[in-house]
């Protein structure tokens, strides 16, 4: 009976062993690919393709020196400037329109709240393909093209659906006497708004401003569509142009760029991480 009693925690410490040992394998799958990028931004560009190891025979910082003399006349320092420049306005945008928006939908009561709410939702579901068109028309004419403004202008009009629903969600979760108390003390909507709901909507806040933040910095496609000179290039279009520049490609100051433009993201990550978490996670206040 003790011999029985015995095998039983052992069973389990063994597999409590072997669940870790299958998630560092997972990890170390997933962060190959990040780890070999890294490894060959310092090789030769004739070791890139030759192999998958991520010991480079000797180191090169050539790649990284061909990446800072910039290309087509453009140091890399404009185009990085250029998407901060559009990611945070696209992050500003999107936290206060979207949360306005929230807020109207989760603590206000108006006529056709609900079908607005719903074909709210229901353009989710809409592809961006469909839109890109008639926006480019519309900015076409309004003479924005190969500016910023085409990138960061509908982010002030709340048009990211997938926020507005996650901070009404968040927002819906918050006690409903916290209004009733501020409309007692006087306050209007927008009062209540500013000093009531938007402080404690801080972790809804924060993951809109991270993922808005992150996916701004990645586009491709929009920046591609809507910015025609390399002055005002991004790091992902700059990023292509080591791809065909002179008929060939330079695949070390392509890997060094790449690392580069990742760099931000891993930071910004990094350093908002538990307010992600707690972002996503939160679906009102915990007493």
């Amino acid at each position: 009976m003790t011999t029985v009693t015995a095998a039983v925690p052992v069973s389990r410490r063994v597999r409590k062993v072997l669940l870790h040992l299958a998630m560092i394998a997972a990890i170390c799958a997933l962060l190959y690919p990040v780890a070999w990028l890294i490894s060959s931004s310092f090789k030769p560009a004739s070791e890139i393709l030759s192999g998958a190891s991520l010991w480079p025979s000797r180191i090169v910082l050539s790649n990284y020196t061909e990446v800072f003399a910039g290309v087509a006349g453009v140091g890399v320092w404009r185009f990085a400037v250029n998407s901060l420049l559009i990611s945070a306005g696209a992050v500003v945008g999107n936290v206060v329109s979207c949360s306005l928006a929230a807020y109207a939908f989760a603590w206000m009561r108006f006529r056709l709240r609900g079908p607005m709410f719903a074909f709210m939702i229901g353009t989710i579901m809409l592809p961006v393909h469909v839109l890109l068109i008639p926006q480019y028309t519309i900015f076409q004419n309004l003479g924005m093209i190969d500016t910023i403004w085409p990138l960061v202008l509908p982010k002030l009009l709340a048009t990211d659906a997938f926020f507005i629903f996650m901070i009404v969600q968040f927002m819906r979760g918050l006690p409903s006497e916290l209004g009733d108390a501020a409309r007692i003390d006087g306050c209007g909507p927008l009062r209540a708004f500013r000093y009531v709901v938007l402080p404690l909507s801080k972790p809804a806040l924060v993951t809109t401003a991270i993922f808005t933040f992150i996916w701004s910095w990645n586009d491709f496609l929009s920046q591609l569509i809507y910015l025609n000179s390399p002055e005002t290039y991004t790091m992902p279009l700059a990023l292509r142009l080591f791809i065909d520049q002179t008929g060939e490609s330079s695949y070390g100051a392509m890997m060094a760029m790449s690392v580069l433009t990742l760099l931000p993201i891993a930071l910004f990550f990094v350093a908002f991480q538990r307010l992600l978490v707690q972002g996503v996670t939160t679906t009102g206040m915990k007493g």
